[in-house]
């Protein structure tokens, strides 16, 4: 069950309207990184935690304040729309205001669509997609992937900051960006919890260790023209698992048989050798 007050977790007012602006937010709502990957990211995660506990808690109580990031950002959006296609563009457009809101830099769905409010979409109008959650059911791969959803979340909220001079919506930007650096650090402490209580290793996950080619798991292949990779601490040492050693190929050699397709159905008619003379051989029948 969820629980909804009006109130909103932090102030979203802007100084005026500004429909540009609020296209270009709308990838702090439905794009990859966006809020509402968050919040079901996290959701799924805690609906698919298998664990009663501090973990499940903790991943339920962020999944709901999520829901409460995407409000903020809609309700931002609205209030940046507000009037704006006839304000941007009235020295440019007279009478239709959807053309007004394309000139000016609105999404046109914005006003088509949702009626001067905000879409489930990026700032190209891509709709938000299930597929961009992570929600395995293996804590130590999940929080992982949380850090770097909080990491891309708070680089793309940092962008935007930076591409206004509205002191409502960097206000409200602030905030956001303090939450994201909560949740990375939260998460980060979360990884080295599981590890503490022994639920985790560091490699996700734990399993299969003795079935694995051990012999590969420590090196690192140069496969690229550059030069300094094997200046790195992964090219020798012992890897950050405590059991592993890692050791750098400068001159890997492939392993496997050449990689050649094997020869097709007939039926399905691909090109291939088989293929010779059986052209001429059905133009001479039809001929």
């Amino acid at each position: 069950m969820f629980l909804h007050t009006s109130r909103l977790q932090f102030e979203a007012k802007p100084d005026r309207p500004d429909a540009h602006y609020a296209r270009k937010l709308q990838e702090l709502i439905g794009g990859a990184y966006g809020e509402m990957t968050v919040t079901m990211q996290y959701l799924l995660q805690g609906w698919n935690c298998r664990m009663e506990g501090k973990y499940k808690d903790l991943i339920m109580d962020v999944a709901t304040e999520e829901i409460g990031h995407v409000e903020m950002l809609a309700t931002m959006v609205a209030r940046l729309l507000d009037n704006a296609p006839s304000e941007v563009t009235a020295s440019a457009v007279a009478d239709d205001p959807v053309v007004a809101a394309v000139i000016g830099g609105m999404d046109p769905q914005q006003v088509i669509v949702s009626g001067g409010g905000p879409t489930l979409s990026d700032s190209n109008g891509v709709p938000w997609n299930g597929r961009y959650i992570v929600a395995s059911g293996n804590l130590m791969a999940d929080f992982r992937a949380n850090v770097a959803a909080e990491a891309q979340g708070r680089l793309q909220t940092a962008r935007l900051y930076n591409m206004t001079d509205d002191t409502g919506v960097r206000d409200m930007l602030k905030f956001n960006l303090a939450r994201d650096t909560a949740h990375q650090n939260m998460w980060l402490a979360a990884i080295e919890e599981l590890q503490e209580d022994g639920l985790e290793g560091p490699i996700s996950p734990s399993a299969l260790f003795d079935e694995e080619y051990a012999e590969h798991a420590g090196t690192i292949w140069h496969n690229s023209d550059g030069p300094a990779g094997a200046e790195g601490g992964w090219a020798s040492g012992t890897a950050p698992d405590g059991v592993h050693e890692f050791s750098y190929v400068m001159n890997p050699e492939p392993l496997g048989d050449k990689g050649s397709a094997p020869k097709p159905d007939p039926l399905l008619y691909a090109t291939s050798p088989a293929n010779l003379g059986l052209i001429e051989k059905a133009i001479r029948k039809l001929t």
